[in-house]
Formats: structure tokens, sequence, C-alpha cells
């Protein structure tokens, strides 16, 4: 799958245009999980929770290139049992 670049340098367009790219992508992503035997309401709220989490350790390093704190952070557990590799 490949992410579109922005369109523009505005910062409300490239939300928006985030926004509806991001929404394709995870279209897609549902649809996949979907026909591997995962429920659409399981799947997004594990999307979510992956997504806070990134956010998470993105605020917490930026830069994480070089050590290890997302590595390590990513052997938490999410969502109903699964790990998050």
């Amino acid at each position: 799958m490949t992410f579109p670049s922005p369109m523009t340098e505005v910062p409300s367009q490239r939300f928006k245009e985030a926004s509806d790219a991001a929404r394709q992508a995870l279209e897609q992503l549902i649809a996949s999980a979907n026909e591997a035997g995962w429920g659409t309401e399981e799947i997004t709220v594990a999307f979510a929770e992956a997504a806070n989490f990134l956010k998470d350790a993105h605020r917490k390093d930026p830069d994480p290139a070089g050590n290890s704190s997302i590595s390590g952070a990513a052997k938490e557990q999410i969502g109903h049992g699964e790990l998050y590799d």
C-alpha cells in the first residue's frame, strides 16, 4: 500500500488530506482484517488503541532511533489479550 504525499503546505488542508488518506488506508485494513476473520468493531478498537499507543510513544520520544524506548514499551499488552508487536 502506498500512502499519498501531501499536496499543500497549508496546515488545515494538510490535516484534511491526511485524514482522508488515513481513512482510506484504514478502510482497506479493516476489509483485510474482516477477510481474515476479525470483526469490524474489535479491529477498529484495536487500531484506535494502537494509534494512541504510538502517539503517546512519539510524545515521550519523538526521535526513537538508536534507543529502545518504543521497543521496550511495545511489549505492553493492548486490547483483549493480544500483544502489540
